[in-house]
């Protein structure tokens, strides 16, 4: 019977790892025998002498500092190891036997085309070897891959190459290093015939990385936007947030037969052929920048998942959230902040928005699960980026950057949570953001409905939001959430009106604009010295996940596709607008079966668009594609 998992019954393992030693010898039957030599010592908060590992490849034998077990001595049952009576301090040595051909799950290590790999997220480790395989524990690791060279000549694994050696019988060794603690979900072999492309980068302290780029032979001309891609996104995240690699190697491998899309495993990052492959021959720009982008997004996973990562997997969205967010932002500043937002939230409507509406709906952190691989969903990726996005909409870019370095300065070199990364932004900036963590627990996507009422003697203007959030399953009644509301006011000519006075309601003013921030079921924002009722620009950049609906007329519409300095808006109301038309005309076709007249004032507010040189070209393109059929449906 399946087990549910639930995140209030997490408690620490009793016993903690120092370090990891693996030796993987690939015999000319293809099978593979696995030694682990592991140094355990024990969880002093805890005081449990129970050793208890994940596991389920063929056991061969057990030695505890240097003594061989017994049977008798441990129990094997329902892919658990159980030593009871462990000492404090000890030495477990197991070595266990693997089919790789075999393994059809494509989990652990397995092969395919003379070529194994592994796939250890979340739990493949246990069908390598039997061991503590949970995101909490983490170690250093030492690993030696022996094989025949004419069969798998390359034989990779995490961290740096200490050693590379021939034996007489013509079999070859070769050990990795990585000083760096991880757990074992990060742990990465390949072996096989491959071929490789190789640069180099110097990081900003002046240190010398060795990069290289996997695959087939024949393949290898594909992958030199993939080495590009690796390179810019390692100057990026040394200027953005001042985070440097810190590996004498990082290492790209691109299979065919890689049964995911790509993995973030530490210096040996293992990618489908899908997302490393591009030329111009068969690529279009949306390729070169989707590759660029995963690319991206693995690199960033070093500290984001990797340096720090998460105490469980219900904690799944505080590496993947926050490394969307940040392959996000680098596509921004490679190709354009506000083609990159429409997309994104275009993606987030038509998928994520309908998870959340769906039977499926789960909050972005789970409180339960039976099969962590199905958690693996837009709602952890996409929503949880977004409540990413929402920290730095709230704090602004320097006070998120500040977030950062005291989440990196507490959690570098260990396991953490979503609170963990909360607790972080709100002590950098000395803010309360306690709410914000209902974000995480509640499940579905809020709904927001804004009045106005402007009033010309006291010149002051009013905007009222009431929110609310569907019930999901097994969730009603659901708390007010920290929703953080971008805005901006236009007069009737069209010209924004700067320097607001908000009298009352929660607010943040940033360089960029204001900030709402709704806190209440229902929540009033008084603006002062208004001359004239104003149209409000509201939900710049899409400033929170949520549906939010304002009367606006089609004079007001028109009014921010042309005016409005949010060129997010400026798409938003133009899809309104658009959507509205074709409606309208597939009525009116469905009547008489004549063609309608189009909105002439449509005509003008786009050509306004079009020659407006200021506007990037590829955002003016953009505006002019039409909304797609899911959109309309």
């Amino acid at each position: 019977m399946p087990i549910t998992k639930y995140l209030k019954d997490y408690t620490e393992p009793n016993y903690w790892v120092k370090d990891i030693k693996l030796d993987f010898d690939i015999q000319e039957n293809d099978e593979v025998i696995v030694t682990s030599i592991v140094n355990y010592y024990q969880n002093t908060k805890k005081m449990q002498s129970t050793l208890i590992l994940s596991g389920s490849s063929e056991l061969i034998n057990i030695t505890l500092n240097d003594t061989e077990l017994t049977t008798n001595e441990y129990i094997l049952k329902n892919e658990e190891l159980t030593i009871a009576n462990a000492p404090n301090d000890f030495i477990l040595k197991v070595v266990t036997k693997i089919k790789p051909y075999e393994n059809t799950t494509c989990m652990g290590l397995y092969g395919s085309k003379n070529t194994l790999f592994t796939q250890n997220e979340p739990e493949g480790f246990r069908k390598i070897t039997y061991y503590l395989d949970r995101p909490d524990v983490m170690s250093i690791f030492t690993c030696t891959i022996t094989a025949n060279p004419g069969k798998y000549p390359i034989l990779l694994s995490n961290g740096n190459k200490i050693k590379d050696v021939i034996f007489s019988d013509g079999k070859k060794s070769v050990t990795w290093h990585d000083p760096h603690k991880k757990p074992s979900y990060l742990f990465a072999l390949v072996a096989g015939d491959l071929s490789h492309i190789q640069d180099t980068f110097i990081t900003k302290s002046g240190r010398s990385v060795n990069l290289e780029v996997y695959c087939k032979q024949d393949d290898l001309y594909k992958c030199h936007h993939a080495m590009e891609s690796l390179k810019h996104s390692m100057r990026w995240d040394e200027t953005r947030f001042n985070l440097e690699y810190d590996l004498d190697n990082y290492m790209i491998v691109a299979a065919n037969d890689f049964n995911m899309g790509a993995m973030e495993n530490k210096g040996l990052n293992i990618f489908n052929t899908k997302y490393v492959f591009a030329t111009p021959d068969t690529a279009t720009d949306k390729d070169f920048i989707a590759v660029e982008a995963v690319i991206g997004h693995e690199y960033f996973h070093n500290w984001t998942g990797n340096r720090v990562t998460c105490k469980n997997w219900f904690q799944l969205s505080l590496k993947e959230g926050l490394t969307v967010f940040r392959d996000q932002e680098f596509t921004g500043d490679r190709h354009g902040h506000s083609v990159n937002r429409i997309e994104n939230v275009k993606y987030l409507r038509q998928a994520q928005f309908n998870e959340d509406s769906s039977p499926l709906a789960h909050s972005v952190r789970p409180e339960e699960y039976i099969e962590m691989n199905n958690f693996y969903t837009l709602t952890v990726y996409e929503k949880g980026a977004e409540l990413v996005r929402m920290y730095q909409t709230i704090l602004g870019k320097k006070g998120f950057n500040l977030g950062m370095d005291l989440y990196f300065k507490r959690h570098d070199g260990f396991a953490a949570t979503c609170e963990d990364f909360c607790n972080a932004m709100a002590d950098a900036n000395n803010i309360d953001l306690s709410q914000f963590m209902l974000w995480y627990s509640q499940a579905g996507t809020p709904h927001i409905v804004v009045t106005d009422e402007y009033n010309a003697q006291t010149q002051t203007y009013k905007l009222t939001f009431k929110q609310s959030i569907p019930d999901t399953p097994n969730q009603t009644n659901k708390q007010a959430m920290l929703i953080p509301i971008k805005i901006g006011l236009l007069d009737t000519t069209g010209h924004e009106l700067l320097n607001l006075e908000v009298q009352s309601g929660r607010h943040i003013q940033h360089e960029d604009g204001i900030v709402l921030l709704l806190d209440q079921d229902i929540n009033t924002f008084e603006f002062i010295n208004i001359k004239n009722k104003p149209v409000p620009s509201l939900l710049r950049q899409f400033s929170a996940p949520v549906k939010l609906h304002y009367d606006y007329t089609d004079k007001q519409h028109l009014l921010l596709i042309a005016s409005d300095s949010d060129e997010f808006n400026q798409w938003e109301h133009l899809q309104q607008v658009l959507v509205k038309q074709i409606k309208a005309i597939y009525r009116h076709l469905l009547a008489t079966k004549q063609m309608p007249n189009i909105d002439k004032d449509l005509f003008t507010a786009m050509s306004a668009i079009l020659n407006n040189t200021n506007l990037a070209t590829n955002f003016r393109a953009y505006m002019f594609e039409l909304p797609s059929f899911s959109e309309m449906s």
